[in-house]
């Protein structure tokens, strides 16, 4: 005992010890910050404040912040950063025209003139820091170093930090130089950020792009947490479309509808895609009766990025996310390549063409055209040697025609149309849709699909008020399939107009912002199948209201509410809710709570009840509600935290998400009650889903970045008064993307470990008809090289593999020798339903 409180005492003393030693090496430093008022000291104060700052007072007077603080934790350079983040200028750093100008008239301490001479120059900089490094490793800043721009005479100087800023026009050179040391010529953009180290050795090293930018990563500003996946990450496999972006994703699964139409689905948070909300460049997506192809139909060649958020979205958007929003940004003629081409081909024999044109016509017009074509002429893919084909032979192609306007003043627009031609013939490899249509020689599919679409923006910023807007926002389609499946028609249209108007603009002060709008929607259905006409005309008008509290970079608060009526199930509120808090500088919390709410379209969302010989029943027809079922409404929950971290002094991140979504209503596909049925059904009882996932990043080297998740579903429903697990949705995942950048050589690699789904029951089949209870755990492999070549004009050769473990689902349909008896049934889908495949392609750009 007396040892042990020896050891006691000895700790407490080493430990006060350690602590009087680190606090006699903190540093009082003193240096000028911009500003006005006592809200300014605030602000400042609270900006300053960070890991290793031990004080931060402002004095309102003299305009002096006397800063105590660790230099081994942190900087001084970091403090100023924080504080011109907030819109205050100091020494070394001058906050952003734009933050700036959000700030409280009382906060406003720059004159009008040079505030309209910043707003022409705000994005026009190049800054960064020059430092070298000692025989140690240690960097020491600069000071004096010259920055000019090539080719010109005029310069500037680096500060005591070694820190410049300088004024270039787009992409230009600058000849960085210093006594002694070696100059040198580098490329730069206007709003680049670079460390340009020198060494003792006189030999000016590679300028490093501070914080490159990665595939993917959290925006760390959002409330709303969301994923960005940049190009960088879509080039990581071929991506011949939107429901191939997502094979690098742990969040997203993505597998077939069913055994013989080739369309895939993806699912969010262990329930369908139908319930994630599908946006293009924040404007409705392929929706109603393009669920089902929609995710084919967005070509990968024409996307610039996607942001993908679960749960509840803003109200903004409308009220049908519930498990959450997948928003595409096309490529932009202001910024696209003027020529970018890319050319598919795999070894089934499915090819790929794709042109992509810009022009940017004057200062303030561009205009781009994307085309896309994508065939398939071989029938004879059958895998599992059923007689069935794997993948639809046909067609696709599309055309988007776009045009931007911008006065780089207060007035940007755009507008465009699109059109999309889509012809698939499908089925058992002897049928030939010429001869055997609607026959019973062969079963065969034929799907056609005519779709034009058109879009309009206009956004208008209030001169010197970057925080106040009004945009509109327009689009309509026209979407017509003639298809049958067998002896089964299915035909279909929908027409749709759009429109949101949006309105923000803050409460005194940045602190408080607003958003708030008119939308209204417009939908006419005619669908014809099995003899039965379904018609419906929808249209919803609505209103919304969005406030969000900001409190420096620390806490966000999000509140919103809107209220719309539908011309069938009359008028309903929709609230959401969602917080950011940043307790840390690495250190993200998020939550979120909120309704959604959707009607179903139960034919073009559940292709399984096309390709089958089940008997469909749907409640008897309701005036006033569509196929006489509510709507589905749900409830949403979920929680994040975001961590980063530096680990052998490199960069890293650990992320955690788990949601709830449960649905009051719910428009139930049940499958289990019978195999000789499917059956349609308001839910009666429970339905939920609980999402849990962890993912870990990490970059062990340079330019190798590794991310590890596992993924855990519950997913359940009540099916005819029991509840039971999902079909087909696997409880576990395991998942890891290994990718490695070296001179032009890129590789990528993927694995997937699904756990077992469970399948509906079969047992009312004969016996060589039925299906076990559960499918077997799969493991999945895709790998990818990307070899550049050229340098004045470089394109990329790649060549991938995906399935590389070559599992697919044997029994892909029940009964495919019977195609039109009572067993015949290709909906009971739980893996992939081809082997092996390998490709190749090449990409080239001009930029």
């Amino acid at each position: 005992m007396k040892k042990f409180i020896i050891f006691l005492l000895l700790l407490s003393s080493s430990t006060l010890f350690a602590q009087k030693n680190k606090a006699s090496k903190d540093t009082t430093t003193t240096f000028e910050v911009s500003g006005s008022c006592e809200m300014c000291k605030m602000r400042i104060e609270e900006a300053a404040k960070g890991n290793g700052v031990k004080s931060a007072v402002w004095n309102v007077d003299s305009k002096m912040l006397t800063l105590v603080y660790d230099p081994s934790v942190t900087t001084s350079y970091k403090v100023h950063d924080r504080i011109a983040d907030v819109g205050h200028d100091t020494r070394l750093i001058k906050a952003a025209t734009a933050t700036y100008n959000g700030l409280a008239d009382c906060c406003r301490y720059r004159d009008n003139a040079q505030t309209e001479e910043e707003d022409g120059n705000a994005d026009m900089e190049v800054n960064g820091v020059v430092v070298e490094q000692d025989e140690k490793g240690n960097l020491k800043p600069l000071q004096g170093a010259s920055i000019i721009i090539a080719g010109t005479s005029g310069g500037i100087s680096t500060n005591e930090n070694g820190f410049f800023t300088i004024t270039v026009t787009g992409k230009t050179n600058i000849v960085v130089s210093y006594a002694d040391y070696q100059s040198k010529s580098i490329e730069v953009n206007a709003g680049q950020h670079v460390n340009i180290m020198l060494n003792t050795k006189k030999e000016l090293q590679e300028v490093k792009i501070t914080a490159r930018k990665r595939a993917s990563f959290i925006s760390p500003t959002s409330a709303i947490r969301t994923l960005v996946m940049t190009e960088k990450e879509l080039f990581k496999a071929a991506c011949c479309n939107l429901s191939e972006s997502f094979e690098t994703n742990a969040s997203v699964d993505v597998s077939y509808s069913d055994g013989v139409t080739g369309s895939k689905q993806i699912q969010l948070l262990g329930l369908s895609g139908i319930y994630s909300q599908l946006n293009v460049e924040n404007l409705p997506g392929p929706r109603g009766i393009a669920t089902l192809w929609g995710l084919n139909y967005i070509p990968g060649t024409w996307v610039e990025s996607i942001q993908l958020s679960k749960g509840v979205g803003s109200v903004a958007n409308g009220f049908e996310s519930i498990t959450g929003q997948i928003n595409v940004e096309l490529k932009k003629p202001e910024t696209a390549e003027q020529l970018y081409a890319n050319a598919y081909v795999n070894n089934m024999g499915k090819t790929d063409l794709n042109l992509n044109l810009a022009k940017k016509i004057n200062d303030k017009w561009s205009t781009g055209l994307l085309l896309h074509n994508a065939f398939m002429n071989n029938p004879n893919v059958d895998f599992n040697k059923d007689g069935f084909r794997d993948i639809p032979t046909g067609n696709l192609f599309s055309a988007l025609n776009r045009w931007n306007y911008n006065n780089s003043k207060t007035v940007e627009g755009q507008f465009g149309v699109r059109m999309l031609i889509d012809n698939k013939v499908g089925g058992e490899t002897m049928f030939e849709s010429g001869k055997h249509r609607l026959t019973t020689d062969y079963y065969g599919l034929g799907i056609d699909t005519r779709r034009f679409d058109a879009f309009a923006k206009v956004g208008y910023v209030f001169p010197g008020k970057s925080y106040k807007s009004f945009g509109v926002q327009l689009s309509a389609f026209s979407h017509t399939q003639d298809s049958y499946f067998g002896q089964t028609v299915y035909d279909a249209k929908q027409t749709n107009f759009y429109s949101n108007l949006i309105y923000q603009s803050i409460i005194g002060n940045t602190n408080h912002k607003f958003r708030t709008g008119l939308s209204f929607v417009a939908d006419k259905y005619d669908e014809l199948f099995r003899n039965t006409n379904y018609k419906r005309n929808e249209n919803v008008g609505g209103a919304f209201f969005e406030y969000t509290y900001s409190y420096l970079k620390k806490l966000d608060i999000i509140l919103g509410i809107r209220g719309d009526h539908n011309s069938l199930y009359g008028f309903f509120v929709t609230p959401r809710f969602h917080l950011r808090y940043q307790p840390a500088e690495k250190t993200t919390i998020r939550l979120a709570f909120g309704k959604g709410q959707r009607t179903a379209n139960i034919l073009a969302e559940n292709s399984s009840v096309l390709v089958s010989s089940r008997q469909v029943n749907i409640p008897t027809a309701v005036a006033g509600k569509a196929y006489g079922l509510n709507q589905e409404v749900a409830w949403s929950t979920g929680i994040t935290l975001d961590q980063k971290f530096r680990l052998f002094n490199r960069n890293g991140s650990i992320g955690l998400d788990y949601y709830r979504t449960s649905f009051s209503n719910q428009a139930v596909v049940d499958f289990d009650r019978s195999v000789q049925q499917v059956n349609f059904y308001n839910l009666d009882g429970k339905s939920y889903s609980n999402s849990f996932l962890a993912e870990l990043s990490y970059e062990p080297f340079d330019k190798f970045e590794v991310r590890l998740a596992y993924r855990l579903f519950d997913v359940q429903t009540t099916y005819s008064g029991t509840l039971l697990e999902r079909p087909f949705v696997s409880k576990h995942r395991g998942f890891a993307n290994l990718a490695y950048e070296t001179g032009s050589w890129k590789f990528d690699y993927t694995i997937t470990v699904n756990g077992t789904k469970r399948i509906p029951s079969t047992a009312g089949n004969p016996q060589q008809y039925q299906l076990p209870e559960t499918s077997p755990a799969f493991t999945l492999m895709n790998a990818q090289v990307t070899k550049t070549f050229g340098k004045k004009r470089p394109f990329d050769l790649y060549v991938g593999g995906e399935n590389l473990t070559n599992f697919y689902q044997k029994q892909v349909i029940i009964a495919p020798d019977q195609p039109f008896g009572p067993n015949f049934d290709a909906s009971m889908i739980w893996g992939p339903i081809s082997g092996s495949m390998f490709y190749t392609g090449i990409r080239f750009k001009i930029k």
